[in-house]
């Protein structure tokens, strides 16, 4: 895409994503066969529901049909939010990330697994993992070390195994109650 359209197309579409309080994170137009596929990525604080998606979708399409910004070839038009492996380049990624585990690369070598705590202008507070049943360890680093940094998917956290293991045992405790 050229810097030309792309800056035509940020013009075009910021307004209308602004408008519904999400920030543009993302344009890209690649082919796809005879046609092109324009991708509008978008994201909030709260996330972005699916609703929120089809509506921009249908406003950005309008938008589009009356600019000539993507001139005359066919193309698809993708509105959609960040996928959860994408990378963490900005402040505001890494703020929403708090509380998840995250993988970095850090500039002078090594990798560093570690839960976001907090986040400042400068930097991470993060929570590494103990190994061998030793306890987590604070870690402060800052953005300057980090090479590339994206969230790790968990699919169970020892938390939230222990809650729900409670809750089972709060309704056992609760139906033996009214039997009682």
């Amino acid at each position: 895409m050229s810097t030309t359209q792309s800056e035509r197309l940020r013009g075009l579409l910021e307004p209308l994503i602004a408008a519904r309080d999400l920030d543009l994170e993302e344009i890209e137009v690649t082919p796809a066969g005879k046609r092109r596929v324009l991708r509008i990525v978008v994201d909030s604080d709260e996330g972005v529901q699916l609703d929120e998606c089809a509506a921009l979708s249908r406003e950005a399409s309008q938008a589009l049909d009356d600019s000539d910004v993507m001139g005359g070839a066919p193309y698809t038009l993708e509105v959609t939010s960040p996928g959860a492996d994408r990378p963490l380049t900005e402040l505001r990624h890494y703020r929403r990330a708090v509380g998840r585990l995250i993988k970095a690369q850090l500039h002078e070598g090594g990798e560093l697994v570690a839960r976001i705590t907090a986040v400042d202008d400068s930097g991470l507070d993060l929570e590494v993992p103990g190994v061998k049943g030793r306890k987590p360890t604070a870690r402060r680093v800052s953005f300057d070390e980090i090479a590339k940094a994206r969230v790790e998917l968990e699919f169970s956290r020892k938390s939230d195994k222990t809650d729900k293991r409670d809750a089972q045992h709060d309704e056992k405790t609760d139906e033996n109650k009214e039997e009682a």
